[in-house]
This record gives structure tokens, C-alpha cells and sequence, in this order.
């Protein structure tokens, strides 16, 4: 028995990578695999099937069942024919596994309008669409009274949990996207839906393309490899699965770490009773100032 046999899920992304080590690690833990992914370049730009079908193929290939999808997750009528894929292709939709992505770094001053929309889009709107489709049809289920339960897994990063320079487009994507999660795990609790969101640390066609990452990353032979992707889908798993008991969190995950980040969260303060001026602010707030 696994531990998500007979559930339904969509893994965005999930031709290369880590979203590829979801679906085949789902499929072994008894899950029905909608396997999507545009197929495009790290930039986002392009589109190829053959490597959602590989992985399709791969899990037919274990006795699993999966579909391939190949519709953009930034596109609103694209998101929606994903979810109803599942339903008419599997009869229902319990987990929806959020993880496609693109990279168009630059720092603020070089950076041009269309690569800050294209990584906003994939990433941000790519995890609305999809999941708002999702959350729409639970909610009808659970009109219907059929109410168990259901699970949104989110990829962030410390990119954007660190604020990683380099990077303003994609980390306040993934900032977003561990905002959005929490915002919409107090939304949906009503339907029984848990959501939560990961912030990876894996070897990948995204972090391969940093420079000098390769290097820290390189696999050592006979060791343990602290950077291979499959070492992400474990956890990945439990969050979407009947038994996760949490809901609303963000999790790094890196070789066999998981840590649970803590959210923003109030600091230092000062206060009284009256309007401040400039000049009492500038005394009161240099006690606080970093040293």
C-alpha cells in the first residue's frame, strides 16, 4: 500500500527535474499521474512534449497510470482544461502538485520589462491558475458532500525567502508564492484542503544554470547526494497526502533536511502616545539601526 494510492494528482512541470522525481515517486506510491508540462527552455521560451511523455511512459511502464498535459499553467483557459484532464481522464482530482517554473535573471538595472512579466507569470500567475481551478472544483465537491481530503503542494525558494540577489523577478515570485499559500490554506480549510509550499535545494536545469553551483553540486561517488532531486519528493509527498498535518507552512528541503521556515513575524519596536517627529524618530530608531 502506498501512501497515496488511488489519489489523483497534477504535477506542473513535471518533464525534467524535480517535477519529474515527483510524478515517478508519486506513480511508485500508487497515485494517478496527470504529467504536465510546455517542454520549453529554462527561459520559458519553446515548448516540447516528449519529456512529459517520456515520464508518462516511465510510470506505464512501473504498472502506474498517468496522461500527459501540455498546457501553459500562466494561461487561464489552460489551467482549467488541466483540472478537468484529471477529472475526465482519472474521475476526480485530490492533489495538485504546483512546480513548473522558468529563470530570467538580471540584476534591477538591466533587467527589462519582459523578463520581469515572463517570470511573474510562469511562476506567480502559474500557481494561481491552476490551483484556482482546482479549489473551484473541491469546493463544488464538497457542495456535493463529498468531502475528503484534498492537498495544494507549492514550490518556493530561498531565493526569494532569502532574497537572493540577481534575482528580483523570480524571489518575489516565490516570496509570492509562499504568501499565496498561506492566504488560501485559511481560505480552503472549509473544503478540507490543506496547502503548503516547499522551498527545494536540488540539482536542476534551473540551478545548473548559476554560476558556480555546478561545482558545489557535482555528485561524490559511493557519498550520499545531498543535491539529487528525488531526495525532494518524499516530503513532497506527505504533503499531499490524506494523513499531512499541516497546512499554511513553508519547508526547506535539501538531501535529508527539512526545516520549516517561520513566516514574518513582528520585531523591535518603538511607541508612544503622540505623532512622531523626524528628529525624535532618527534617536528613538538608532538603538534598533544594525551596528
Amino acid at each position: 500500500m502506498g501512501s497515496l494510492d488511488g489519489r489523483v494528482a497534477i504535477i506542473t512541470g513535471a518533464g525534467r527535474g524535480i517535477g519529474r522525481e515527483h510524478a515517478l515517486f508519486f506513480a511508485a506510491e500508487g497515485a494517478k499521474i496527470v504529467v504536465n508540462d510546455l517542454g520549453g527552455a529554462n527561459d520559458g521560451t519553446g515548448s516540447d512534449l516528449t519529456p512529459a511523455q517520456q515520464v508518462a511512459e516511465e510510470i506505464k511502464a512501473m504498472g502506474g497510470e498517468a496522461v500527459v498535459n501540455g498546457d501553459n499553467v500562466a494561461d487561464w483557459q489552460g489551467a482549467q482544461r488541466m483540472i478537468n484532464q484529471a477529472v475526465e481522464t482519472f474521475g476526480d482530482l485530490d492533489i495538485l502538485v504546483n512546480n513548473a517554473g522558468i529563470l530570467r535573471d538580471r540584476v534591477l538595472v538591466n533587467m527589462t520589462e519582459e523578463e520581469w512579466d515572463a517570470v511573474i507569470a510562469v511562476h506567480l500567475k502559474g500557481h494561481f491558475a491552476p490551483s484556482r481551478w482546482a479549489a473551484a472544483y473541491w469546493r463544488e465537491q464538497h457542495k456535493a458532500g463529498i468531502t475528503k481530503p484534498r492537498n495544494i503542494v507549492h514550490t518556493s525558494s530561498t531565493s526569494g525567502l532569502f532574497a537572493n540577489p540577481g534575482q528580483a523577478n523570480y524571489g518575489a515570485a516565490k516570496t509570492g508564492i509562499a504568501t499565496f499559500s498561506q492566504i488560501i490554506a485559511k481560505e480552503l480549510a472549509r473544503y478540507n484542503v490543506k496547502s503548503n509550499t516547499i522551498a527545494p535545494g536540488a540539482r536542476t536545469r534551473l540551478t545548473l544554470a548559476t554560476p558556480g553551483l555546478e561545482d558545489i553540486m557535482k555528485p561524490r561517488e559511493g557519498a550520499f547526494d545531498p543535491w539529487d532531486p528525488a531526495n525532494i519528493s518524499p516530503l513532497v509527498a506527505y504533503l499531499a497526502s490524506e494523513g499531512c498535518a499541516f497546512s499554511g507552512e513553508t519547508f526547506l528541503v535539501q538531501g535529508g533536511n527539512v526545516t520549516i521556515v517561520e513566516s514574518w513575524k513582528r520585531g523591535a519596536a518603538v511607541d508612544r502616545d503622540s505623532k512622531w517627529t523626524v528628529a525624535d524618530l532618527t534617536a528613538a530608531l538608532a538603538p534598533l539601526a544594525p551596528q
